[in-house]
């Protein structure tokens, strides 16, 4: 094999590590809000991390939005499991997230004046991040707010199934909107990276082996 030929076949191994990393958000996002949904619990390093990746706002890979590979365990375990072929109910809640999550991330693609507000927005919550701090509730509040105001404009909904006790709360439904916001901003991550629907259909063997990998050597516990 040729440099040519070895430097290609390595830039395609990079893309499609991208592809199953910015799949493994999405996941991870809809997980996370699948958990909130039934529970109005999820796990808080994930959270953190995922709602954090809404203001990378330079970063070009999965690693850089999410800090680390390990922040991603979440979404990786999720897309490995709803790889296998498993049938198990609470499965059916994520894909359907997930799906309609990509659905969205299409129609704002392809709006460029609700990019460019939802972008200013997040660029305005992150300087009074800096001065508030973390606190997930004021945080998510503010996101939720971005999230109505741009992605709830769209006739397209989400409709997110659970315990009406916790969907009924005002923080849960906060954290909820804010999560898919982050998943819409992988969503962007994953096509940057040539993600698209066909090959996710043609490439479900491969990105089902690399879940595994990654699991088996970079996410060990």
């Amino acid at each position: 094999m040729s440099n040519n030929q070895g430097a290609t076949q390595t830039d395609k191994n990079l893309q499609a590590r991208q592809q199953t990393l910015a799949l493994a958000a999405i996941v991870q996002a809809a997980v996370l809000v699948d958990q909130i949904a039934r529970t109005g619990q999820a796990e808080p390093q994930a959270v953190e991390a995922t709602i954090d990746s809404l203001f990378k706002f330079s970063a070009t890979t999965v690693e850089e939005a999410y800090g680390s590979i390990e922040n991603l365990e979440v979404g990786v375990r999720g897309l490995r499991d709803l790889l296998s072929g498993n049938d198990y109910g609470e499965r059916k809640s994520v894909m359907r997230y997930c799906l309609g999550i990509l659905h969205l991330h299409k129609k704002l693609r392809n709006d460029s004046d609700t990019s460019a507000l939802l972008r200013s927005r997040l660029q305005h919550t992150a300087k009074q991040k800096e001065f508030n701090g973390n606190d997930i509730n004021t945080l998510s509040n503010s996101l939720s707010a971005i999230y109505q105001d741009t992605i709830s404009k769209y006739n397209f909904r989400i409709q997110i199934t659970g315990s009406a006790q916790e969907l009924q709360n005002a923080n849960n439904a906060a954290r909820i909107r804010t999560l898919l916001l982050a998943a819409i901003r992988a969503g962007f991550l994953w096509h940057q990276a040539g993600g698209s629907r066909w090959k996710l259909v043609l490439q479900r063997n491969r990105i089902f082996t690399q879940t595994k990998q990654l699991l088996a050597t970079e996410i060990r516990r």
